[in-house]
């Protein structure tokens, strides 16, 4: 397994349209081994192949904090690769979202509270199932990345420059401490 470096804005490949994956390959579970590793390391609790620079439709998420076990951490990882959502709750719920390709940035973003969606997991067996609360908004952020849409994209214009000059300023103030 490899940590991978993970791209952030205004990194162009952000906006990319992912492509589809055509078959569930030992090349596609190195990736997602990769992609667990780094979203741990960073730490993160989802993350999308484009964020690591690779625009193929897999996402990666493990929204616990892992539990030991003679010490080793067990976790509750999960795999959706070609995710796609089938329907979608009226009810919309704000939450505080947070993003890698945007680090130590925050801001409420509303969606639908409940979703149907369907996938492939990491052995290319096919899921259809019923998510809400917390992992339904972690898959709809994460599928946002799919089509090149950003947490920040779902903010007020204002709001997102805010978030945007923020970043700025945290990476002139880390740039200007390491000098």
């Amino acid at each position: 397994m490899a940590i991978l470096p993970i791209v952030e804005v205004p990194d162009p490949r952000l906006r990319q349209i992912s492509l589809a994956v055509e078959t569930v390959d030992d090349e596609v579970r190195k990736l997602i081994a990769d992609m667990f590793e780094t979203m741990y390391v960073a730490p993160g609790i989802g993350l999308a192949a484009i964020q690591v620079g690779v625009p193929r439709r897999v996402l990666v998420m493990d929204l616990q904090e892992p539990e030991e076990e003679d010490g080793e951490p067990i976790r509750d990882s999960r795999v959706f690769i070609n995710p796609e959502i089938l329907r979608r709750s009226d009810q919309e719920v704000p939450y505080l979202e947070g993003c890698l390709s945007v680090p130590d940035q925050y801001a409420d973003v509303e969606r639908p509270d409940r979703i149907r969606a369907r996938w492939l997991d990491e052995h290319g067996k096919p899921h259809e199932e019923e998510l809400d609360g917390l992992l339904a908004v972690c898959l709809q952020h994460e599928m946002d990345h799919l089509e090149g849409i950003l947490f920040i994209d779902h903010l007020s214009r204002l709001k997102r420059e805010m978030v945007l000059k923020k970043l700025a300023k945290m990476r002139k103030e880390r740039g200007l401490r390491a000098a």
